[in-house]
C-alpha cells in the first residue's frame, strides 16, 4: 500500500519568491521546500561558507604546506566509491598545482576492507610518504591510525562521516561531524571536504608568500569533480551543497570540465551542455562507481586525474564496460533475491535479511537499495567476503537511522558485530557467517521497536497536480536546469489520467499514451512489466525524451495504482 501526500506549499513564501522574478511553478516547488526568501537561491561563490569554520582545518592546512614547502611525499588514501575518487582526484590536482609530492593509495574492498585500517598503513608505509591524507574515510581508524604514526607517518583524516565514541589519534582532523566543530553544513560529502581543505591549504600557502614566484591557481576548476562526488553520494543538498553542484554543473555545460568527467559523458551517450544532477546521479557517477564495486577505483581515479583526453576516453570505455558487467551480476542477483523474498512475507516484518553465497560482495549495497524500494523495509543483503567473514550492506527508510541501529544492536550483543559503520540512510557491516541467524533476530528487533509503524507504510510526497500550462519542454528544462537531490528533491507531480494505450518495450519498460480531457501524453515506468489498469493515480516526473534530433515531453512514472 502506498499513501499519496501533498508537499504544503507555504503561500507567504511562494509569493515572496515570485514577486523576485523567481518562475511561478519553480516559486511553488522551491516554497515546498523550505526556501523563503530569493537570496537563499544564489549559488555564487561568494555565498558558500568560509573554510575557517571547519574544525581542525587550519592544523591540516598548515601540515600540508609545510610538506609543500619541505619537499614532503604526500600520499592521499582514498575511497572506492565516487565520492572517494572525485575527493582523491580533487586533492591530487590541487596539490600538483601547488607545487607538491603527492601519490594516492586505494585499498581493494575485497582485500583490505573500508578505510585505513593497520593493513592498509603498512601498505601505505612501503610508498615512504611523510604525510598521510585520508579523504572520505579514517574518522573510525583509531588503530589504523595509531599504526600509521608507528611507522613514522603524520596522519590527516579529512571524512565526513558520523565518528564512534573514540576518535583516531591523527595529527589533524577534518570533519564536520566531529564533536565540537561548528560548521553549519553536516551534510557536506567527503569530496567537498577535501575541496575546503584545498581552499584553506592555498590560503596558508598566501599568507606564506608562496605565491610571490609562482602563479596562484584558481580552484573552481576543480567544482565539477565536487558536484559528481556530491551528487552521486546521496547527501541532503543544503544550501551549501547545492552551491557547490550548481557551479559544478554550470562548468560542464559550458564545457570547461576535466577530460576525464568529458569522457564519462561521452560514454554515457550524454549531453554536457544540458547536464543535470540526473546525469551525475544515474549516468557519470555509477560508472566509476563500478570500478570500486568490481575491480580496481583506481581505474576511476586515473580517469578524473589525466588530461590527456585520449586516455580518458579510452579509460572511460573501460569504466563503461565494467558497468555493463555490474548491471548483469546485479540483475542476476535481483532475480535470485526475488525468489527469496517471495517465502518471507515481508509485510509482516519490520526488516529484511538476504544472503546467498553466490552473490558479488561489490553488489549488495545496490541490491539492498533496490529491495528496499521493493517493500519499503529496512534491508541489509549479505554476501561471503574473506576469512570466513560475511559483509553485509544496508539501506533503511525514514524512522530508522542505520547507523544507530546497528551500534544498538552490537551493545546488546557484544561479539556479535565485527565491524559496522555508515549512515542515516546507508551503512555496512562484518560479522562471523554463523552469526547472521543472531543478527537477523537481533535487527528485527531493534527495527520493530525504532520504527514507528506508520513508517512502514510508503509514502510518496508529490507536488500534486501539475498545472495545465506547464506539459511542455519549456518547463520541463526549467526543471531539469535546477538542482534538485537528496533533501532537495527532484519534482514529483500526481494526476490522475486514462491510459489509453500500453505496451512493454525491451520486455521490462510499459509505454503508455495517457489521456486527461482531451490533452494526451507520452508516459512511460521503467522496469515494470506488469500492466497498468485502465484508470490511474500516478506520481510522475516531467523529462525530456530525446530521440533522433527531437525533443519531447514525456512523463516518467515513479509509482501508480488504480484511480
Amino acid at each position: 500500500m502506498t499513501r499519496f501526500v501533498e508537499r504544503p506549499v507555504p503561500q507567504r513564501a511562494r509569493l515572496v519568491l515570485e514577486q523576485a522574478g523567481v518562475h511561478p511553478l519553480l516559486a511553488r516547488l522551491y516554497a515546498a521546500r523550505g526556501v523563503k526568501e530569493a537570496s537563499e537561491l544564489d549559488t555564487g561563490l561568494e555565498a558558500l561558507l568560509p573554510p575557517q569554520g571547519l574544525k581542525g582545518i587550519a592544523a591540516a592546512a598548515a601540515l600540508l604546506a609545510d610538506a609543500i614547502q619541505t619537499k614532503k611525499k604526500i600520499l592521499i588514501l582514498a575511497d572506492y566509491d565516487c565520492d572517494g575518487a572525485t575527493a582523491c582526484a580533487v586533492g591530487l590536482r590541487a596539490i600538483r598545482c601547488l607545487g607538491g609530492e603527492v601519490d594516492y593509495l586505494v585499498p581493494n574492498r575485497f582485500e583490505t576492507g573500508y578505510g585505513l585500517s593497520p593493513e592498509v598503513a603498512h601498505l601505505a608505509a612501503a610508498k615512504q610518504p611523510d604525510l598521510l591524507v585520508t579523504v572520505d574515510n579514517g574518522i573510525a581508524s583509531v588503530c589504523g591510525v595509531a599504526e600509521a604514526k608507528r611507522l613514522g607517518m603524520r596522519v590527516v583524516i579529512t571524512d565526513h562521516h558520523l565518528p564512534g565514541s573514540e576518535l583516531p589519534e591523527a595529527d589533524a582532523i577534518v570533519n564536520p561531524n566531529q564533536p565540537g566543530c561548528p560548521f553549519p553544513s553536516k551534510a557536506i560529502a567527503g569530496v567537498g571536504v577535501m575541496f575546503y581543505v584545498m581552499l584553506a591549504l592555498r590560503a596558508e600557502l598566501r599568507r606564506r608568500g608562496h605565491f610571490a614566484v609562482r602563479a596562484e591557481p584558481n580552484f573552481a576548476s576543480l567544482l565539477d569533480l565536487v558536484a559528481l562526488g556530491t551528487v552521486a553520494d546521496v547527501v541532503p543538498l543544503d544550501r551549501n551543497n547545492r552551491i557547490l553542484v550548481a557551479q559544478g554543473l554550470a562548468r560542464i555545460r559550458a564545457r570547461r570540465m576535466s577530460a576525464g568527467i568529458a569522457a564519462l559523458f561521452s560514454v554515457a551517450g550524454r549531453d554536457p551542455t544540458r547536464a543535470g544532477t540526473f546525469d551525475l546521479g544515474f549516468a557519470v557517477g555509477p560508472r566509476l562507481n563500478a570500478a570500486g564495486r568490481l575491480a580496481d577505483m583506481s581505474l576511476g581515479i586515473e580517469c578524473l586525474i589525466t588530461d590527456d583526453m585520449g586516455r580518458a576516453l579510452n579509460l572511460a570505455r573501460a569504466l563503461d564496460a565494467i558497468n555493463r558487467e555490474r548491471r548483469a551480476i546485479e540483475e542476476d542477483m535481483r532475480e535470485a533475491a526475488s525468489i527469496q523474498l517471495e517465502g518471507m512475507a515481508a509485510d509482516e516484518r519490520a526488516s529484511l535479511i538476504l544472503f546467498d553465497p553466490a552473490w558479488h560482495e561489490g553488489v549488495i549495497g545496490i541490491l539492498a537499495g533496490r529491495i528496499k524500494e521493493k517493500v519499503h523495509r529496512p534491508t541489509f543483503v549479505f554476501a561471503r567476503g574473506s576469512k570466513g567473514l560475511l559483509k553485509g550492506s544496508g539501506r533503511s527508510i525514514a524512522g530508522l537511522h542505520l547507523r544507530d541501529a546497528l551500534d544498538l544492536v552490537a551493545k546488546r550483543h557484544p561479539g556479535l558485530l565485527e565491524r559496522f559503520g555508515g549512515h542515516a540512510a546507508a551503512a555496512g557491516l562484518t560479522l562471523k557467517e554463523e552469526h547472521l541467524p543472531a543478527f537477523e533476530q537481533a535487527f528485527e528487533e531493534v527495527a520493530r521497536a525504532l520504527l514507528p509503524p506508520a513508517a512502514l507504510t510508503r509514502t510518496l510526497e508529490t507536488d500534486g497536480p501539475l498545472e495545465a500550462g506547464y506539459f511542455g519542454l519549456a518547463p520541463a528544462r526549467l526543471l531539469a536546469d535546477s538542482v534538485w537531490g537528496q533533501g532537495f528533491p527532484a519534482p514529483l507531480f500526481a494526476d490522475e489520467f486514462e491510459v489509453e494505450t500500453q505496451r512493454l518495450l525491451k520486455d521490462k519498460h510499459l509505454k503508455l499514451t495517457l489521456k486527461k480531457g482531451r490533452t494526451r501524453f507520452d508516459a512511460i515506468r521503467f522496469n515494470h512489466a506488469e500492466s497498468a489498469p485502465e484508470r490511474l493515480l500516478a506520481a510522475f516526473r516531467l523529462d525530456i525524451n530525446e530521440w533522433q534530433g527531437e525533443a519531447s515531453v514525456q512523463l516518467v512514472l515513479e509509482h501508480f495504482e488504480p484511480a
